[in-house]
This record gives structure tokens, sequence and C-alpha cells, in this order.
């Protein structure tokens, strides 16, 4: 008797743990059931993925959506439909909203404001601040939270732990990896007085390489004498990859696809504000320092650091601009790009954006294309050439730093456990998204 599913992705290249090679994908409970010559079974549905290449669902592991707060920049529903049209499958979310994600009430409130409305499945981070590490232990804990995140600059209100003593109240607080935004407090506070007026490219001389340094340094520091676990979000700088190179037991490394892709000054000078965010873009040195990890594999994960700002706000004259700038729908076409323009692999992309992530914080059932595992999958056309566009962007500030770019690969289809979410730019299922598991806190047994 033919075996039957509930849908069967058939005809595609699937590229996985044992490679690439062409197979046929079948779903049965959310759940990949079988994997290879499927053409005598049956399904529910069939979706023809001929001429496209099957990934592990891509999973963004750092965005911000700004809900609660600052909803008319973006929202949990917004923000989610932009990850599920640019083929990502799952997003870890950021805690600087207003009020902070920074007690187990927030969580709670931003799990239930999820609930209908996200079409990704999702987790939250936690915030630390300067008055909560008695309460970190507990809050990581908490269902569908990834982790918590620090802030040892470019923050503001309680969000910040600048100082070593903060970072070490942290660390001992926690048992699982922590992320930190690694940028020195004290010395931006020094250069603020180099900002020029008007003047975009004098950003990076403002929160220079050397700050990003310290408070990398630092933070591996007191990790290694705490014998902690700790992840460096959105690494800018040639000398933190060589520093972070000679400590991957205690430290993990995320790079963005606008640090490979933007450089300065030339990105400034065109772009203007859309071109700031924390740390900034820099010089083509760093960015080839950034590629020198990705390649020797200090690099663990590409996140996009989806964070929007208006037109509006983004054109104050430099101080005055905010930094941060949408991605998260465009990391995987962005990505593509590199990966048909010969800077890495379509096996490193898919290692960058789903084991590493499985792997560093420990999700249950996600990151692997395999039988038994969740049945996330990013379809893609590697040879469609299409132009990205501020207007097809469904963050709710309208605007991409890649504008005109012509991206070489394309999300065709987002699949999240077993359900079709998007396909050829129409979202189909919205508000489907669950939280996602932790292995570290799956609930004990009754």
């Amino acid at each position: 008797m033919a075996e039957t599913f509930d849908l069967i992705v058939r005809g595609g290249e699937v590229v996985n743990h044992a490679g690439r090679g062409g197979a046929d994908v079948g779903v049965r409970d959310g759940k990949i059931a079988a994997l290879g010559d499927l053409a005598q079974a049956s399904a529910s549905e069939v979706f023809d993925a001929r001429g496209l290449a099957v990934l592990p669902g891509i999973i963004d592991t750092q965005v911000h959506f700004r809900e609660p707060g600052l909803e008319w920049k973006e929202d949990l529903e917004s923000g989610a439909r932009a990850a599920v049209l640019g083929g990502v499958t799952g997003v870890f979310e950021m805690p600087n909203t207003e009020p902070t994600t920074s007690t187990a009430e927030a969580i709670a409130d931003k799990l239930a404001r999820a609930s209908g409305r996200m079409s990704c499945d999702h987790a939250f981070y936690a915030g630390a601040t300067k008055d909560n590490a008695a309460d970190l232990g507990a809050l990581e804990r908490l269902p569908g939270v990834c982790g918590i995140k620090v802030f040892m600059g470019a923050s503001t209100g309680s969000l910040l732990v600048p100082d070593d003593a903060g970072v070490e109240s942290v660390l001992r607080a926690v048992r699982r990896r922590a992320a930190f935004h690694c940028e020195d407090e004290f010395r931006l506070a020094e250069r603020r007085s180099l900002a020029r007026p008007g003047d975009w490219t004098s950003h990076e001389e403002v929160r220079d390489a050397r700050a990003a340094l310290l408070a990398t340094q630092r933070l591996v520091g007191i990790a290694r004498r705490l014998g902690k676990r700790v992840h460096v979000l959105h690494v800018t700088t040639a000398e933190e990859i060589a520093f972070l190179a000679k400590h991957k037991d205690v430290a993990s490394v995320e790079v963005t696809p606008q640090h490979l892709t933007l450089e300065a000054p030339e990105a400034y000078e065109r772009l203007k504000g859309l071109a700031q965010m924390n740390p900034p873009i820099r010089d083509s040195a760093h960015r080839a320092g950034l590629w020198r990890g990705l390649d020797q594999g200090v690099v663990d994960v590409i996140g996009s650091d989806h964070a929007p700002h208006s037109l509006e706000e983004k054109a104050r004259p430099y101080p005055g601009s905010p930094s941060g700038m949408p991605g998260v729908q465009t990391l995987v076409p962005v990505m593509l790009t590199h990966v048909a323009e010969g800077r890495l692999t379509l096996e490193r992309f898919v290692d960058l954006t789903s084991a590493g992530p499985q792997r560093l914080f420990g999700l249950a059932d996600k990151g692997r294309l395999a039988v038994g595992w969740d049945a996330d999958l990013t379809l893609v056309d590697l040879t469609a050439r299409r132009v990205i566009r501020h207007e097809d962007m469904a963050s709710r500030v309208g605007w991409t730093p890649f504008h005109g770019l012509e991206a070489k690969g394309w999300p065709m289809a987002t699949i999240v456990r077993g359900a079709v979410i998007m396909r050829e730019g129409q979202l189909l299922r919205p508000g489907e998204g669950r939280p996602m598991r932790f292995l570290e806190t799956l609930p004990e047994a009754a």
C-alpha cells in the first residue's frame, strides 16, 4: 500500500546533512516523515519544487519588531510578514521595546501578542538591566525565551549594562548562552564630540573599531573566568574576528548581511542616514576581515539585525538620525547573491542560517532538514534575478538599504511545520507562527 502524507514537496534539490541532491520531502503532522523518491506516495497537498533548492527553514536570530510601544515603526505581525515573504521560518526577537522585555510579565505579554498574529515561529530575548540580574536565571527558563540579551553599549534607558561588574552579575545569574551587543560605552561617551553635524561618514569614527574590540575583549575575559557561554552579536571588525578565533570555546559569532555587503565611506555617501546602524558599517579592510572569518569558520550565524526606523527619522541630520535598518526580508536574497558570486557555498549558507542557530541555542525540532524534525523549509530559485525595491518591503517603514540591488537568487516559498505560509510572494496562511522550544528548557515529564 502506498504511503500517504499531508504534504509532499516533490522534485526539488534538497540541501541538508547529506549534501545536495534530488529528493522528495514527505510531511506528516508537521514533521518531516520521509526523504527520497516518493513518486509512488500520495498526499493531501503536493508542492512542485522542480527547479528549486529546498533548504532547512531559515532562522534569523536577531530582529527588532518594535512591539510594544513603537508599533508605528513595526509590530509583531508586520515584522513576521516580512520574514516569511523573505523565506524566513523563525525569528529571535529583541527586548528593546517600550516597556522593555525584562520581566516575566513582559515576556508573557509578547507571547500573547504574537499568538494568532505572527506568521513565522518565534522566540523572545529577555533583556538584562542594571537591576534585574537576580531574575535572569528564571527569565531564561521561561517557555518561548531564546536567552538573555545584554547591551554593553549603544542603548538607552535601563537596557544598558556598561561595566564589568554588571556584566559579571549577568553571567553569574545565567546558565544558557547569553547574547551581547559589544561596544564599549565609556569609549563611545568620550568620542561623541567627534560627530560632524550632517556628515554620516563620521559615524564610524564616533563608534570606532576600538570601541567594539574593547567590549568584546572585556566580555570574553569575564566569560572565560566564569566558565560561561556568550554570543557576540553583529561583529564588524577584522580585529574582533582575529581575537574571537582564539576563543571559540566560550564565544560564538554573528555577522549581518549589511556588514558583509555595504562598505564605508561609499554607503554613507550614497544612503546617508539609511546606512546608519550600530555597530557601524565599516571600511573595506574590516569587511574583508568579516569574510575571512566567515570563510575560516569563525562566524557561526548570520542575523539580519532588522531594526526599522521611519524615513522621516532617518532624514534628520546626523547625529540626530537613529541607528538601525530593516533586513529580515532581504537576508535570503542578499546572501544568495553572495553565493551566486562565489563568496560562500550554498551549504555554508545553510549552516549559518539553520544548523548554526540550532547548535548555538539548542533549538528543539528545528534547524535540520531530516526525518523527525519540524517541516520548516525555505524553497529558493537560485537562477532568479530580481531587483530588491523599497515598494516590495512588508516592513511598516517601507524601505531597504538594498534598494536597486539585483539579487541573484530568490525565496519562492516558506513552509512552517508543514504549512505553506508563503508562495511566490503571496502570504497564504497568516498568523500560524508558534513559540520555539529549546532543549535546555523543555518541560520536565509529569
